[in-house]
């Protein structure tokens, strides 16, 4: 079980600040959780920024107690609301940022989202010096130096429930359906949700599929007395893939329906993996800055929580397991 680790309190930091950045995923919630109670028995004072770094910058800063946090580890989304801003990409908003944080006597910042949320947190700290730790919270599970993000899970039981549901109909019509699922350029979520529904084929970013290779596999299903096939999708970042790809089917012969999830996925109450990776996380980013570390990612490696540089965190790409494709590929045939 994760837990987190122990780390020499120096209590160089009075009041730490949280946001969280990007899209949402589920259980950013109970991380928000999490910083709150662990910094208050911490002996430390919580503030919430509401909607990310343009909350932070328009001064939405407003302090939490254990109250404010209350009942909260079930809902999905983020209290603290979430927003993308464009505006953090310039170097002085950024000196802006941080001379904000300073006038409210806060002294480290907490930020949970993705990839781009800590590139702002990493520029922030290396310009300002202002402490920051980033928390991975992310459905599409794409971010390096971790093996789990904050989402992931949740997001893949429920594109598992649809699948489920699809496939009754899929059988009842002997028709194939083409299952679009997020991941615009990693397919995590896609290739775990094909191996977890028994599709027979998956479709991800990084590995090219020809309509060929797509049509043999629904023949030698059709061959051992499927009537029915489930492929799922990633859906990249060329719109109306999944659409293109039953055009093709539908050259070659094959009908097909698609469905796409959408956003589905990113809503909903999070799973107890989800919750436990949170709430271990969120506490561990509060003990790390109170340790006097920054500049860096909480993650998970192995079980264990670990603490990664930004620098090796940014602009590094996570590869798909090989042995997880192969074994989809061996489970679908």
């Amino acid at each position: 079980m994760l837990s987190v680790p122990e780390i020499a309190n120096i209590k160089k930091i009075k009041s730490i600040a949280v946001l969280t950045s990007g899209g949402d995923a589920p259980g950013m919630n109970a991380a928000i959780r999490a910083v709150v109670r662990y910094g208050l028995a911490a002996g430390i004072q919580i503030h919430g920024i509401v909607k990310g770094y343009s909350g932070l910058l328009e001064g939405h800063i407003e302090p939490l107690d254990g109250t404010s946090v209350a009942n909260i580890i079930q809902r999905g989304g983020t209290i603290l609301k979430t927003d993308r801003c464009e505006a953090f990409f310039q170097k002085s908003t950024r000196r802006e940022a941080a001379n904000i944080l300073r006038r409210n006597n806060i002294g480290g910042l907490v930020v949970i989202g993705g990839d781009g949320s800590f590139t702002g947190a990493h520029l922030l700290e290396n310009e300002t010096g202002f402490p920051t730790i980033g928390v991975p919270g992310t459905i599409d599970n794409d971010i390096a130096g971790t093996d789990d993000t904050i989402g992931f899970d949740t997001a893949i039981n429920t594109a598992l429930n649809a699948i489920d549901n699809i496939r009754d109909t899929a059988s009842s019509h002997d028709r194939i359906f083409l299952v679009e699922v997020m991941g615009r350029s990693s397919g995590f979520i896609g290739l775990q949700v094909a191996i977890g529904g028994g599709a027979e084929t998956v479709i991800v970013p990084e590995r090219k599929e020809t309509i060929p290779a797509i049509c043999k596999t629904i023949d030698k299903g059709m061959k051992r007395g499927k009537s029915s096939s489930i492929i799922v999708v990633s859906e990249g970042k060329k719109a109306g893939l999944t659409t293109s790809l039953a055009k093709e089917l539908e050259r070659h012969g094959y009908s097909s329906r698609v469905c796409i999830l959408g956003h589905t996925q990113r809503g909903g109450s999070p799973s107890a993996h989800d919750r436990m990776l949170a709430s271990v996380l969120g506490a561990s980013a509060v003990a790390y800055l109170l340790a006097g570390k920054s500049n860096a990612m909480v993650g998970v490696r192995e079980a264990s929580v670990v603490m990664v540089p930004f620098k090796k965190v940014i602009g590094n790409k996570k590869d798909l397991p090989a042995p997880s494709l192969r074994l989809a590929s061996i489970l679908s045939s």
